[in-house]
């Protein structure tokens, strides 16, 4: 496994970043007193955890844990507990993608904490991927204060693969080149990897794959794709080529149902202009809140990222995202709009040519169970969840964005060229089939 290949051409290759306990770390960034102690960062209105420190994690707790079920534990344990701070963490967020963004300009962030990053073009500074690793991780923790881990792989799969081997193994010390592995040693890791650690395999999925005798990630590279295709669909197909090393997943395409929401999509030509990424944003934004909605969830963050084509590298390049915390969880489109909108105001930046721009809904929590606010109207609330209610029925009836925000706009040429698309025959009136 090379970055270079027979032909001298270089192959993709991607290196994941991910804070270790992210907000648990911000934490102890500001309070050192905490490094070893036991401690959970709550949800709003300090419901449940959120995050657990390794000591937290030993003890048994579970993600989601309701704080008033723990506090014979935290007395016994002297488990300390901490309201989140989503500004502290959104701005944590951002000076990490900040440092990661001067090592390459190809980035991708896929969470509040882990990001992407292309490095098979930069790779000639650094002895081998694994010193640009240790290199990176130094960096970021040098200058936030918080530590991270590395994987590295020809494929965004792989590079999850290898962070997670990176994080559970000492071994590593922090920094995991699968790339560099013997195929031998690399079949061994995973082997004994269960299958339920692999990127876009969820719970329900990996109990269908045992129930095939598929319980590891060897086993999973070791089945054909096609028959993943036939009997889990076009994504599981797609994850066993990236185990082969072939990059061909998106990362909205395996963001996991209750933990995040990506929307993005790249323009059909290059946009220029605030007004064409408002629009761009403002629709991504209602795609996310639709199915927020339908997974009954709310965000509690959301994170609005732009950049330009990095396959013309003799173009000004510019990547930018910021995080937005929210005071109060919501699945409301207007209120994610306005959200999203004032993040965009602070990264857009004029004189690039974008090609793609996107949200991502992180910080998520079941709408039936988080906790409302004494201050909360809930006349207004309920005003609002009818409206939604009303403008999902109409657009599930009619089609897609018949209701939108009036910031989405109505020529949106930035769209995804489609000249060749075959009329929408069951979801558009105006492109019915009609008999001649």
């Amino acid at each position: 496994m090379s970055a270079i290949n027979q032909s001298g051409q270089t192959n993709q290759l991607f290196a994941l970043v991910d804070v270790n306990n992210f907000y648990v770390s911000c934490e102890r960034v500001f309070a050192p007193k905490l490094e070893g102690v036991p401690m959970v960062v709550l949800s709003n209105n300090d419901g449940c955890a959120v995050a657990r420190s390794a000591e937290v994690k030993a003890l048994g707790v579970k993600m989601a844990t309701p704080w008033f079920q723990m506090k014979d534990l935290a007395r016994q344990h002297g488990i300390q507990a901490y309201s989140s701070n989503y500004t502290l963490y959104g701005d944590m967020s951002s000076r990490v993608v900040e440092i990661l963004k001067t090592f390459t300009p190809n980035l991708e962030v896929y969470s509040i904490d882990e990001s992407f990053l292309r490095i098979e073009t930069v790779l000639k500074q650094y002895a081998d991927p694994a010193s640009m690793g240790q290199i990176i991780k130094d960096k970021v923790k040098d200058t936030t204060g918080l530590p991270v881990c590395v994987g590295i792989g020809a494929s965004k799969t792989l590079a999850k693969l290898a962070n997670h081997l990176a994080k559970k193994h000492k071994q590593f010390a922090g920094v995991c080149d699968i790339n560099a592995m013997p195929k031998e040693a690399l079949y061994q890791w995973m082997t004994e990897t269960p299958v339920g650690e692999v990127w876009g395999i969820g719970r329900q999925l990996s109990k269908k794959l045992k129930a095939l005798h598929i319980n590891s990630v060897f086993d999973l590279l070791q089945a054909s794709p096609q028959s993943m295709r036939q009997q889990f669909g076009v994504v599981v197909e797609r994850i066993s080529y990236e185990l082969r090393g072939v990059s061909c997943l998106e990362l909205e395409e395996v963001a996991p149902a209750k933990q995040q929401i990506v929307s993005s999509r790249s323009f059909g030509k290059p946009v220029t202009t605030m007004e064409q990424l408002a629009e761009s944003v403002a629709t991504h934004v209602a795609r996310g809140a639709e199915k927020l909605r339908g997974q009954q969830s709310v965000t509690g963050a959301l994170t609005i990222f732009m950049q330009t084509n990095p396959h013309k590298p003799f173009e000004p390049q510019h990547h930018q995202s910021v995080t937005i915390p929210l005071s109060d969880p919501s699945d409301n489109t207007l209120r994610l709009t306005t959200a999203a909108l004032k993040g965009l105001k602070q990264i857009y930046q004029a004189g690039f040519k974008y090609k793609k721009a996107g949200v991502m809904f992180s910080l998520l929590a079941d709408k039936p169970t988080v906790q409302q606010s004494l201050f909360d109207d809930m006349e207004v609330k309920g005003k609002s969840a009818h409206l939604m209610k009303a403008m999902d029925s109409i657009n599930s009836r009619f089609g897609n964005a018949v209701i939108r925000t009036a910031v989405s706009g109505t020529k949106q040429d930035w769209q995804m060229r489609s000249g060749n698309r075959s009329p929408n025959y069951t979801t558009q009136w105006d492109e019915l089939p009609v008999a001649r």
